[in-house]
C-alpha cells in the first residue's frame, strides 16, 4: 500500500527568527510596485520580527481566528475573516492562472466524501497514520516525532546554556497556557557530553526518517518522558487520521473525508484521457477541502483539522517523461538539500539550477524538476522570500516504495522549515491499484507506426496451490500482478529467484509469494499498439501553511515607529487594493470618494473607502496593517480641479494627476502591466501641496 508523507509537521524552533540579515528590502516584502527605484530604499530590518506583534494584528484585523470561538473553540479548526479570505482567494486565483491556465490543465472538482473502499485501494485507510503515544498516568496524548525533538531541541538548548552561549527566549503562541505546556519543553542548563550533543543533533536532522519502533527505541534511550509530569509513556501506537462517516441513511455504506484530494483525479482518469483524446502528457488540477484528525493540532494554521488544496496530477510517459517546456525553467535556481546529506546527519543546502540538478540526477527526471521550478516561481510570485524558501528530499523512509523521487518546498518561519508544497514522482503505482481493484481500463493506447517486438515479463500461476494458499484474496492478487509494469516484474522475479517475493497489493495489505506458486519467464511478442499505464507527478500545495508563512514574510515595522506594523502583501495577493480617503468629512468629498471607489470596482479593483473621522496618518496606518499595496486622497482641490492622489504604502512616497487616470493607473499597477517607475511616468510626483 502506499506509504503516505502526512504533509510535513511543523517543528518548532528553540528560538525565534529574527531578520539579522542587513538587506534593506526584502524581495518578498515588496509590493510589485517597486517604489524603491525612485525613492530611497526602505528599512525593513530596522525591528527584529515579534511574532506576539504579528499573531495580535491579526486577530484584530480578522485574518482568521478558532472556529466556535464563543463555545470556547475546536482545536485545529479556523475561521477566516474578510481580509484573510480575500488572501486565501487571490493566492488561489494566481494559483490557478499559474498552473490551470498557464500550463493548460484540466481542472476538477470532485466529491468531498470518498467511499471506504477507494481509500482501502490506495493505502490511507491502513497506512495514513501517525505514531502517537501517551502519559500512562493522565493519558495526555503526544505525537511522538514531535515530542522527541522538542525535548531534545529542550536539551541543546540548556546544553548551550551550561556552556554560556547565549540564547533568545522561545517564540510562544498567543493561545491558552494549556496548548502552550503541551507544545513548549522547558530547557535546564545541564552541560551534555559532546558525544550526546552530537547524537541528537544527528536525530533532529533525520528526525523524519525514523519509524513508530525506531522513535520508542530513542524514548527510552534517552529516557524522554511528559515533561510536564515527569510521568513514563507509551510505545508508539499508530493513530489513523481520516474522519470516518457513513453514507446514507442505514449506514451500510462506509466513507471518509477525504484526508486529499489526489483520490478525486485517479478514479476519474479514464474520463480524462477520453477528454484529451486519448493523449499523454496531460494534467488535471483541483482546488478543494481536505480533513485529517490531527493528533494535536497546534500552531495556529500550520497543523489544522480541515485545511484548502490545490494538487496538479501530471500524466506522463513512464519511458519519457521529457517537458516540452523544461529550457523555459532550466536557469531557475533553486536551493536543495538533497537526502545524502540528512542521511549523514547534516542539513547544509546548495544552491544549484534546475537544469544542473535534472543533469546529475538529484533530480530525477525532467517533468519533476519542471514544477520544482515553477513551483519556486510561484512562491516567489506571490511574495515569498526566495531566500527563506528550500526544496528538501524525502530520505528512505518518507518516501513511499513505489515512488521514484520525491522533494518537500519548505518555507522558513518562526515555527522552523515548514513543508508547504510537494512534489513526487508517484509512478504507476495510483493507477494500477485503482484498475487492480475495479478492472478499470485505466491505461494509455499509442498506436505504433510500425510494429514492433518486444521482450516481456509474463506471470504464470501454480492456480490450485495458489488458491489454495490465497484463498479469496487470490484472484485480486493475480490481477494485480498482471497489472504490474515490466519494471515492477522485474523486481518480483528478481526476489522470488532467492526464495520469495512480498507484494504490497491493492487491499493494503503485504502478501509473501514463494517461487514454487509463481514464475515470471521473458517472452517475445509482436505489438501492433503500445500500452501503458502513465506515470504521475504530483505537485500538491497546502494553501493555509503558505497563507500564514506569506504573512510573515511579508510583516514588518516602521523603522521611525515599531507599533506602525506593515504588511507588505504584493498587489497580486492582497486582499484590498486600493484605500480611498478624504481629508475632510465634508459632504460632497465624502460623495467623490464613493463614487471613486464605484468606478474601481467596476473595473474588478477591490477598493476600501474609509470615510471615518480619525487622522488620514492613521487611516493609512490600518490599511498598511492590512497589506493595502496603493491609497488614494481627495481634497478641496479635488472638487475644483478633479485631481488626486496615490500613494504606495511600503516607501509612501505620492504621486498626483486627474481622478480617472489616476483610476487607470491604479488599475494597471493592480494588473501588473506597470510598476511604480512606470505609474510616475503617467502621473506627476507630489510633494504634500495642492493649490486650490
Amino acid at each position: 500500500a502506499r506509504q503516505l508523507r502526512l504533509s510535513s509537521f511543523p517543528k518548532p524552533l528553540v528560538r525565534p527568527f529574527t531578520r539579522s540579515s542587513p538587506i534593506m528590502v526584502s524581495a518578498s516584502a515588496a509590493s510589485t510596485s517597486h517604489p524603491s527605484e525612485l525613492h530611497p530604499p526602505v528599512n525593513k530590518t530596522a525591528h527584529d520580527f515579534d511574532k506576539a506583534v504579528l499573531d495580535a494584528l491579526l486577530a484584530r484585523r480578522f485574518f482568521f481566528s478558532p472556529a466556535f470561538e464563543i463555545y470556547g473553540g475546536v482545536a485545529g479548526l479556523y475561521d477566516y475573516g474578510p481580509t484573510g479570505s480575500g488572501l486565501q482567494a487571490n493566492i488561489l486565483d494566481a494559483w490557478r492562472k499559474h498552473y490551470i491556465i498557464e500550463e493548460d490543465m484540466l481542472e476538477l472538482d470532485t466529491t468531498i466524501m470518498t467511499l471506504s473502499e477507494v481509500l482501502k485501494t490506495s493505502g490511507h485507510v491502513d497506512k495514513f497514520a501517525d505514531w502517537m503515544v501517551k502519559d500512562e498516568k493522565t493519558g495526555e496524548i503526544f505525537r511522538a516525532d514531535h515530542l522527541v525533538e522538542a525535548v531534545l531541541e529542550a536539551r541543546l538548548k540548556g546544553d548551550k546554556e551550561a556552556r554560556g552561549v547565549k540564547e533568545e527566549a522561545p517564540v510562544e503562541e498567543a493561545d491558552d497556557k494549556k496548548k502552550k505546556k503541551k507544545k513548549n519543553v522547558k530547557s535546564v542548563a545541564v552541560k551534555l557530553p559532546d558525544e550526546e550533543v552530537k547524537e541528537f543533533e544527528y536525530i533532529l536532522a533525520k528526525i523524519d526518517d525514523y519509524t513508530g519502533p525506531q522513535l520508542g527505541e530513542i524514548m527510552k534511550k534517552y529516557k524522554i518522558v511528559n515533561p510536564e509530569t515527569n510521568n513514563d509513556l507509551t510505545e508508539p501506537v499508530e493513530f489513523n487520521l481520516m474522519f470516518e462517516s457513513a453514507i446514507g441513511p442505514t449506514g451500510q455504506i462506509k466513507g471518509y473525508l477525504r484526508p486529499e484530494t489526489a483520490q478525486g483525479h485517479f478514479v476519474n482518469f479514464a474520463r480524462l484521457l477520453e477528454f484529451n483524446n486519448g493523449k499523454v502528457p496531460f494534467a488535471s488540477a483541483q482546488i478543494g477541502r481536505s480533513f485529517r484528525n490531527e493528533i494535536a493540532p497546534r500552531q495556529g494554521l500550520l497543523r489544522v483539522r480541515e485545511f484548502t488544496m490545490a494538487e496538479i496530477e501530471h500524466y506522463v510517459d513512464p519511458l519519457d517523461k521529457v517537458h516540452p517546456r523544461f529550457d523555459e525553467v532550466r536557469d531557475v535556481v533553486l536551493t536543495l538539500l538533497p537526502k545524502d546529506v540528512q542521511m549523514e546527519g547534516r542539513t547544509e543546502t546548495t544552491q544549484m539550477t534546475v537544469g544542473e540538478a535534472v543533469a546529475k540526477k538529484i533530480v530525477d527526471n525532467e517533468t519533476l524538476g519542471y514544477f520544482l521550478a515553477r513551483t519556486q516561481l510561484f512562491l516567489v510570485k506571490i511574495g515569498m522570500d526566495a531566500t527563506r524558501v528550500r526544496c528538501r528530499q524525502h530520505m528512505a523512509n518518507e518516501m513511499a516504495h513505489y515512488a521514484a523521487d520525491c522533494w518537500d518546498f519548505e518555507i522558513q518561519s518562526s515555527y522552523g522549515w515548514i513543508e508547504c508544497v510537494g512534489c513526487a514522482d508517484r509512478s504507476a503505482y495510483d493507477l494500477s491499484v485503482h484498475a487492480a481493484r475495479t478492472k478499470a481500463p485505466l491505461r494509455v493506447q499509442q498506436k505504433l507506426d510500425e510494429p514492433r517486438v518486444v521482450e516481456k515479463l509474463v506471470p504464470t500461476f501454480d492456480a490450485k496451490a495458489f488458491g489454495m494458499k490465497f484463498k479469496k484474496e487470490a484472484g485480486m492478487l493475480k490481477e494485480f500482478i498482471f497489472a504490474m509494469e515490466k519494471e515492477q516484474l522485474q523486481c518480483v522475479k528478481d526476489e522470488l529467484a532467492k526464495g520469495s517475493s512480498t507484494v504490497q497489493a491493492p487491499d493494503g495489505n503485504k502478501y509473501e509469494i514463494s517461487s514454487d506458486l509463481l514464475k515470471i519467464e521473458p517472452t517475445t511478442v509482436t505489438e501492433h499498439m503500445r500500452e501503458f499505464i502513465p506515470n504521475v507527478i504530483e505537485p500538491s500545495f497546502g494553501i493555509g501553511r503558505i497563507l500564514y508563512s506569506l504573512l510573515e514574510h511579508s510583516y514588518w515595522a516602521r523603522e521611525q515607529d515599531k507599533a506602525r506594523g506593515v504588511l507588505s502583501l504584493p498587489a497580486l495577493v492582497a486582499p484590498i487594493k486600493c484605500l480611498i480617503v478624504t481629508i475632510s468629512q465634508d459632504p460632497a468629498l465624502r460623495s467623490l470618494i464613493h463614487d471613486i471607489s464605484r468606478k474601481m470596482r467596476k473595473l474588478g479593483i477591490a477598493s476600501r473607502v474609509d470615510d471615518s473621522s480619525a487622522s488620514i496618518g492613521k487611516k493609512y496606518a490600518r490599511n498598511d496593517e492590512l497589506g493595502t499595496p496603493f491609497g488614494c486622497t481627495v481634497d478641496f482641490a479635488s472638487l475644483q480641479k478633479g485631481t488626486m492622489t496615490l500613494r504606495e504604502r511600503d516607501s509612501t512616497a505620492q504621486l498626483i494627476g486627474p481622478i480617472d487616470t489616476v483610476i487607470s493607473v491604479v488599475d494597471e499597477l493592480v494588473k501588473g502591466t506597470i510598476n511604480w517607475k512606470g505609474a510616475a511616468g503617467k502621473l506627476e510626483s507630489y510633494s504634500g501641496v495642492q493649490d486650490v
